[in-house]
């Protein structure tokens, strides 16, 4: 059984590639390699992978394209490799489900060191997930008006599933566990984003907003997220 990591790197350009791709496997990680968004989105429909590099500058479709198709079905942790350092670059992929983006040029070692971050990242926020709901997979409030599966990342809201991206579940999940509770814009970043120093407010704002959406369509008469104008939000509490 091979119980090596396995690494999808999108990237078009073998030069980038070929040290890239040693560096990854010095690390004993198995690296599969497309060079189409197209192909990686194919890839990652056919197997599982547990870290996704991701150029934004491909020949068929643009990098931020495929993560949004991507993160329709698919959470696995991806870093952005891009020639542009715009800030509004960084921010859009930070906003579309990307957890880091590196500008070239870069060093392999980076690279490497970025994608360990983030694992242990990851590692930590499971420990304590696992802590806080040790014996349970599904949490539920009284009224059963949601209900948070942390192994799906998944929200239940009157009986329904929303379809949620990552920061989604996470914001909305953690307004469900504090109802009431009146949350900064600030405060929500510090909580929910793996980089806050690298987003907007208008972050929040704009996940706030998709989120209401989502609970519109299951019921349009009701939005349970109230809005505290110039400082942030809280849930209401229902049931």
């Amino acid at each position: 059984m091979n119980n090596k990591k396995q690494i999808l790197c999108v990237e078009d350009d073998a030069a980038i590639l070929m040290p890239l791709r040693y560096a990854l496997e010095r690390e004993d990680w198995q690296v599969t390699w497309a060079n189409s968004g197209l192909q990686a989105i194919d890839f990652i429909q056919q197997k599982p992978f547990d870290f996704i590099i991701l150029d934004v500058g491909l020949p068929d479709l643009n990098g931020f394209d495929v993560c949004k198709k991507i993160r329709l079905f698919n959470h696995t942790p991806l870093l952005f490799l891009t020639a542009r350092d715009d800030e509004i670059d960084r921010i859009v992929g930070l906003e579309i489900g990307a957890d880091d983006y590196c500008t070239k040029p870069f060093s392999s070692r980076e690279i490497v060191s970025r994608i360990k971050a983030i694992w242990r990242r990851m590692e930590i926020q499971n420990q304590l997930q696992y802590t806080s709901q040790p014996n349970t997979q599904l949490s539920t409030t009284p009224a059963k008006v949601w209900q948070c599966n942390d192994e799906a990342l998944q929200i239940h809201y009157l009986g329904t599933i929303l379809q949620l991206t990552r920061y989604e579940y996470r914001l909305l999940k953690l307004l469900i566990q504090r109802p009431e509770q009146v949350f900064s814009r600030q405060q929500l970043m510090d909580h929910v984003w793996e980089h806050p120093e690298h987003s907007l407010e208008r972050t929040v704002d704009t996940h706030i907003k998709s989120i209401r959406n989502k609970l519109k369509q299951i019921s349009p008469e009701q939005d349970p997220i109230e809005t505290h104008r110039g400082f942030g939000y809280s849930l209401k509490r229902q049931g």
